[in-house]
């Protein structure tokens, strides 16, 4: 087997392992972009441990294929980079979106999802979604009204009291 196969076959397994860790992909057209934008969008990703990387789209397509996301294949053309993320779900379509509103260099084109492939705009749309901190803020508020709503009226029974005993 030649060193060049090898090598080939080192990075379309890099990337199959990459792909089954991950707890979602978001596949971007950086085409556009200058060195500047380029490095500072990859310091706003490996700040929140996403993985980015360019990949031949050759090598790319046959890692999505030996772990069954085919569908992913028609978004892998042109100059792609590929975002990975091992923990938080949201965190690359966070920085990515935001990214490319700024820069409309950028382009979402793909995603997979917690195994699933999304569409470019699943993936803005899982994006526009609250933090998880703003999402158990949110809970809180709602499990902390009906005591706030009984804190209130029990107050007010109260205060009736006091006023009927008073006059």
């Amino acid at each position: 087997m030649s060193k060049v196969l090898e090598a080939k076959q080192a990075v379309v397994g890099e990337i199959t392992d990459k792909l089954n860790a991950a707890a979602s992909v978001v596949v971007v057209d950086y085409r556009g972009l200058n060195v500047t934008q380029l490095t500072e969008l990859r310091k706003q990703l490996r700040d929140a441990g996403i993985d980015f990387k360019v990949y031949k789209n050759s090598m790319s397509r046959r890692a999505t294929e030996s772990v069954g996301l085919e569908g992913l294949n028609e978004h892998l053309t042109g100059p792609n980079a590929i975002a990975f993320s091992n923990e938080d779900v949201v965190a690359p379509a966070k920085i990515l979106n935001d990214f490319a509103k700024k820069n409309d260099k950028l382009e979402i084109k793909a995603g997979i999802i917690e195994g699933a492939i999304a569409s470019a705009e699943d993936v803005k749309a899982l994006a526009e979604l609250p933090s998880r901190e703003g999402l158990l803020s949110m809970l809180l508020s709602v499990l902390q009204a009906p005591m706030r709503n009984l804190a209130a009226i029990t107050k007010a029974v109260a205060d009736q009291k006091e006023e009927e005993q008073g006059a």
